[in-house]
């Protein structure tokens, strides 16, 4: 994982003159989390933007998703590996592209796979979380987003999803072997789902000599990552 420690002093991502507003952190955060429990999907004001539809990703479509299926031709999709059977991947063309896309917007937009409608860019600069060289055109975008610090919690709630993104990062090695997923995207999201371990002001300053306490953290991190993934949808 990739950390971009590049904010200036309110948290503002400042390495890209022409920023996005992003609004207030929390009240992003608060929607991001009511659309992961309410299995509502982001809505992300991309404007004329198309960098995730052309950045050459892998696209999960779940079984149940009928609709989203019945649309794209059979021989664009593979089975998911380690994903159980019906779960499948579509992958893009030659240009990196989304088969789905035709060059100017979505083909099959209102039935668009779950993964593209909880897709949210806005999770990187949230995070600090570089969404790595291969994916230049997102990674520019995500760097143009610029959250406002409009109250103390704003600072604390955006503090604590970025430091549990760097704490995840310089301690990957005590977690179990495969608990940190290797996407960029579901690194972000874990980080975001975890931000409740890192409200305390004693975890934001964990050094490597205190081996009990990082092992404390580790254990706090899995349980709350439990949790998030686990959370109903509806509830």
């Amino acid at each position: 994982m990739k950390i971009r420690w590049t904010t200036g002093r309110d948290g503002v991502f400042t390495n890209d003159t022409q920023v996005i507003a992003a609004g207030g952190f929390l009240r992003w955060f608060e929607k991001f989390w009511d659309a992961r429990l309410h299995q509502k999907g982001s809505h992300v004001p991309c404007g004329g933007c198309r960098a995730c539809c052309t950045s050459a990703y892998f696209i999960h479509i779940r079984p149940d998703e009928t609709q989203t299926l019945a649309r794209i031709p059979n021989d664009l999709l593979f089975a998911a590996p380690e994903l159980p059977e019906g779960h499948v991947l579509m992958g893009y063309d030659e240009n990196g592209h989304c088969p789905m896309y035709t060059g100017e917007c979505c083909s099959i937009y209102a039935y668009r796979p779950k993964t593209y409608r909880d897709y949210d860019c806005r999770v990187f600069a949230a995070t600090g979380i570089s969404v790595g060289d291969d994916k230049a055109s997102v990674e520019h975008q995500s760097r143009r987003w610029t959250f406002q610090m409009n109250s103390p919690q704003d600072q604390q709630y955006f503090a604590a999803v970025q430091t549990a993104a760097l704490f995840i990062n310089k301690y990957a090695h005590y977690f179990p072997p495969g608990f940190i997923p290797p996407n960029a995207t579901q690194q972000a999201v874990m980080a975001v789902g975890v931000y409740n371990v890192f409200l305390e002001r004693e975890t934001h300053d964990i050094d490597e000599n205190q081996t009990r306490l990082i092992y404390q953290t580790v254990e706090r991190i899995m349980a709350a990552d439990k949790s998030f993934r686990a959370a109903p949808a509806g509830g």
